[in-house]
């Protein structure tokens, strides 16, 4: 019986270079610009022209509470029909999924409504794992299952494949 040992050597792929924490630290401080010129353009003045206070009003207060659906139907909105904000948009990233497949609306909203509030009530702390996540992975994407990737740059990835299994063969003795 004799058995032959083949090297596979390895291959190389591409893959899209993962964004890091700089560069979406920006791009979230570009949306929250936008985000904060919209309500001052848009709802603002409504509260100015019903005598609606703006000053001294507790969090549940209607401008609260619009200008918080307004910050999370942007990233929401944008992340699922475009896979990306204005900022990411600026910055050339995208959202994708870890498994190649297109965003859903349910991925969507646990990265982009559950994600961010989960986030934004710890003090922004949890988007530190972008930081010094093996992939620059946040909360955000670990629960979405998603990645922000950058659209033109690709690095080299060595992957090992794997020998194929050779069956021995069986000697009868007769």
């Amino acid at each position: 019986m004799q058995y032959e040992h083949t090297a596979i050597p390895p291959t190389t792929q591409y893959v899209q270079k993962t964004a890091g924490f700089w560069l979406r630290l920006w791009a979230f401080m570009i949306d929250g610009l936008i985000i904060s010129a919209a309500i001052g353009i848009l709802i603002n003045p409504i509260f100015y022209f019903m005598d609606w206070s703006l000053m001294k009003t507790p969090w549940y207060a209607p401008l609260a509470i619009i200008s918080t659906v307004v910050y999370f139907s942007y990233f929401a909105i944008m992340t699922r029909f475009w896979q990306q904000t204005v900022g990411k948009m600026i910055f050339g990233l995208r959202v994708v999924k870890v498994d190649g497949q297109q965003l859903d609306w349910l991925t969507v909203l646990f990265r982009e409504v559950i994600g961010r509030f989960i986030s934004n009530t710890i003090f922004y702390l949890p988007y530190l794992a972008v930081a010094f996540s093996p992939k620059n992975q946040g909360l955000l994407d670990y629960i979405a299952d998603t990645i922000v990737v950058h659209e033109r740059l690709y690095t080299e990835q060595q992957t090992q494949q794997a020998a194929p299994v050779q069956q021995p063969e069986i000697e009868y003795m007769i």
